[in-house]
């Protein structure tokens, strides 16, 4: 039997974790599964955990009041140390690219624990975009031992940074696992404010994500008033936007957006109720990475909020379009989405290059035929 230990602190992780975690315990006669949360996003994290009916073996507990990055690292690389000294596990895996991602991938050398990365190979080649993102990937790349890259593309970028192609398995993102799996359940929306939204009758909804680093001041302002243009140049338009708890991204969009009768603005959604408030949108505008591979399987045109992308693929694809944070040009992709049906159409209507809902199967048969 192999010992696996899965490490996760965000609900992004969690959530692309999940598939392949439950995939695992089927196999109780071939695997013992870990799962480590480090918390470094507490209640969110919790969220996921609950709907995936996942309990963590280890909870490290490390969320402060503004914690700084530094924290998480020193945090999380302590706490992991005693861990995994205890339990000695075959393998580490981690997943994308947060500061857990790439402090377990750090514990795991320092205690020579063989790692597998799960979404490897995402790049934009520019160190500040996303922040700490891209180097959080990029450093995790160098410490892994199994890439398992979620398109071609991924894998591309890997070989050309020397990674043996023997190390590299495309398996598509798992985060489409996770999709499916939760649009399979019945949920009832249980935010009020969301469900009278919903009920409202000949409305579009435009949902919007945005929350990253990179994005706080002045970029998020530019969001937030091509928003509030957006609601008032088209009256069919309902704008839900759950808010992320981070006071840098609250303080601006409360101050900016607060008062508009057709913005709505609520607490974040637990992961359920948030894929089913995608199902429901006409558009959605995110800075998010997993939004951008989720909501194409949904039909739904995706704008992204950032200058750049490490998932070209939708953009290639045509489900995705990277309009970055100029107010204007934000608002004049969105109303020509709302105004040419027949544009719309052929945006909602392309495959999702993501992936096909197999990809945690992918990654355990590799495990089971290689490793074990």
């Amino acid at each position: 039997m192999i010992k696996i230990m899965f490490i996760c602190g965000t609900r992004p992780e969690a959530i692309k974790m999940a598939p392949v975690i439950k995939k695992m315990m089927d196999h109780t006669d071939e695997f013992k599964v870990l799962l480590i949360a480090t918390a470094q996003h507490r209640e969110m994290l919790d969220q996921v955990l609950e709907i995936f009916e996942l309990k963590a073996d280890y909870d490290l507990n490390i969320m402060t009041y503004k914690q700084s990055l530094s924290d998480i690292t020193i945090a999380v690389l302590r706490g992991l140390e005693r861990i995994i000294e205890k339990e000695s596990p075959d393998y580490i895996f981690v997943q994308g690219d947060t500061t857990t991602t790439f402090t377990g991938a750090l514990a795991a050398f320092y205690h020579k624990i063989p790692v597998a990365h799960i979404e490897a190979g995402l790049r934009t080649y520019d160190n500040y975009q996303p922040f700490p993102e891209e180097i959080n990937r990029t450093l995790t790349s160098v410490l892994a031992d199994i890439h398992f890259a979620p398109t071609e593309w991924a894998k591309k970028n890997l070989i050309k940074e020397g990674i043996q192609e023997d190390k590299i398995f495309v398996t598509g993102n798992t985060v489409i696992d996770s999709l499916f799996m939760v649009l399979k359940k019945r949920k009832t929306i249980l935010n009020r404010k969301l469900q009278d939204v919903l009920n409202k009758e000949n409305s579009n909804i435009i949902l919007i994500t945005a929350h990253r680093r990179e994005n706080f001041g002045e970029p998020l302002k530019n969001i937030c008033n091509a928003v509030i243009e957006i609601a008032n140049k088209f009256n069919n338009v309902q704008v839900v936007y759950p808010v992320h708890r981070n006071p840098n991204v609250r303080n601006t969009v409360f101050n900016l957006l607060e008062n508009h009768s057709r913005i709505h603005l609520i607490d974040p959604l637990d992961y359920e109720s948030f894929v089913h408030i995608m199902n429901r949108s006409y558009i959605i505008l995110t800075d998010s990475g997993g939004v951008q591979e989720e909501a194409p399987s949904l039909g739904k045109p995706v704008l992204v909020l950032r200058n750049t992308t490490e998932r070209p693929e939708g953009v290639k694809a045509g489900t995705v379009k990277l309009v970055g944070l100029d107010k204007d040009t934000i608002v004049n992709n969105v109303a020509k989405l709302l105004i040419n049906k027949k544009y719309y159409n052929s945006i909602s209507q392309i495959t999702n290059p993501y992936g096909d809902g197999k990809a945690s199967d992918r990654i355990v048969n590799h495990i089971k035929n290689v490793i074990i």
